[in-house]
């Protein structure tokens, strides 16, 4: 079975569960999934990002629409978690807010995972300057690191 540690930063959407249901064709993928909620220290990035795509009503409002919390990402988590059993995936997972690099090369060394997926919104600014958690991750885990965008249902 392939041990696959899947970060993820919302709750995933049925196109996102079939993306990573369906990665490695037949063979059975087990997920630990790591959902590191972004925090209100990312609001200008997310706003430039915004900006770069176009969505600048987005961008405006979205200090307005700031919803990260304890209890919104362990909801989003358990959503996640259900999706992907439903689809006939082993899964399990946290949520970490502190030191997430740190965090998941611990879950990675513990799990014996063969990979880490990073699932993603385009965060441009984050990955020109490789500060992205793909990017950052590939030098910290010792596994094969994917990074895959996020997709709406």
């Amino acid at each position: 079975m392939f041990k696959t540690v899947l970060m993820i930063e919302k709750a995933l959407s049925d196109a996102d569960v079939e993306l990573v249901t369906t990665l490695h064709g037949e063979e059975k993928v087990s997920f630990v999934v790591v959902m590191q909620p972004r925090g209100r220290q990312d609001e200008l990035l997310r706003a430039l990002d915004d900006v770069a795509l176009g969505h600048l009503d987005k961008a405006v409002h979205e200090h307005d629409e700031h919803t990260d919390s304890p209890t919104l990402a362990s909801e989003s988590l358990e959503h996640s978690l259900r999706h992907l059993q439903r689809a006939g995936a082993e899964a399990t997972g946290i949520v970490i807010e502190e030191k997430p690099l740190e965090r998941l090369r611990d879950v990675v060394e513990q799990n014996r995972a063969d990979e880490v997926l990073v699932l993603t919104s385009p965060h441009f600014v984050e990955e020109f300057f490789h500060r992205d958690w793909a990017s950052q991750a590939r030098h910290k885990v010792g596994v094969p690191v994917l990074k895959l965008f996020a997709r709406d249902s």
